[in-house]
């Protein structure tokens, strides 16, 4: 859902491509611009989201996200908005529905709400504002999914993304819509030191967001890691040694990770465990 700010942006998007444009009673001047319901299914579909989520919209204009996601989906939800027109539009909404008790609506700055509960969070904001709320969101619990419409995270680049064909949408790139998805990842850079089955393994990781590079020492000889990324707690990378490429997937807790590692031999996988702890 768009912001009060985005809003007023489209609005002169708007004006110019289709003057006979009439605003709804929102805030004066401001053009409302609703998310195609079209998109909110796919947001909801990306997002996965589902009985057991807190869903938290951003900029949540007449509610359609926080509806959808407490009708069809069973979550729990929440919408952030400055517009006192919307917001009451968007508590009818959800009372029409059946859902109120599931949807609720709250009048604040949506850089001034408390994300820290959330499983899923959803916007319709412009890319300066995502960028703006990145590091808030980045230190949110690992895995929690993020799901855009249109804009992205600057050079957080997306685990997945969606172009729809929208005929009715007219503002923006016209006729598409763009629905990007985000997980969270867990914090894995540092020196890790424990065992790869029964010989000792260190890794020195650096991390860019959900990509992770760095050197395993598995022995007494550094590689280069490969392949190396996150998914929320999730940590899957390669190494190759001796002409052997090893696959580790693992997860990422606090201060340890933990996983198998896969190796073929003789044409036949061999898994074994792995584990290590955070140096120092």
């Amino acid at each position: 859902m768009s912001s009060a700010f985005v809003r007023l942006l489209l609005a002169v998007a708007l004006a110019l491509a289709a003057p006979s444009a009439r605003a709804q009673h929102g805030v004066a001047d401001v053009v409302y611009v609703p998310t195609p319901q079209v998109v909110v299914d796919a947001m909801l579909r990306m997002g996965n989201v589902g009985p057991d989520d807190y869903l938290i919209d951003l900029g949540s204009g007449d509610g359609r996200v926080v509806v959808t996601a407490a009708k069809q989906a069973g979550a729990r939800a929440l919408g952030v908005e400055l517009d006192k027109y919307l917001l009451n539009q968007a508590r009818e909404n959800a009372a029409k529905a059946g859902v109120a008790e599931r949807a609720q609506f709250r009048d604040q700055n949506l850089f001034e709400t408390d994300l820290s509960q959330a499983t899923v969070i959803t916007t319709y904001l412009l890319p300066e504002m995502n960028v703006k709320l990145r590091p808030k969101i980045l230190a949110l619990k690992p895995g929690t999914r993020v799901v855009t419409h249109d804009y992205h995270m600057g050079d957080w680049l997306p685990d997945l993304r969606e172009d729809l064909s929208v005929p009715e949408k007219k503002v923006g790139n016209a006729g598409v819509s763009y629905v990007y998805l985000w997980y969270v990842p867990a914090r894995a850079e540092g020196v890790w030191r424990g065992t790869a089955g029964d010989q000792p393994l260190e890794l020195a990781l650096k991390q860019r967001y959900q990509f992770v590079t760095g050197v395993a020492r598995p022995g007494k000889d550094a590689v280069e890691i490969e392949g190396g990324r996150l998914k929320g707690e999730e940590i899957k990378f390669f190494l190759k040694t001796g002409g052997v490429r090893r696959e580790f997937v693992g997860r990422v807790t606090p201060g340890e990770m933990t996983g198998r590692v896969t190796t073929v031999r003789g044409g036949k996988p061999v898994q074994e465990k792995w584990q290590v702890k955070i140096a120092g």
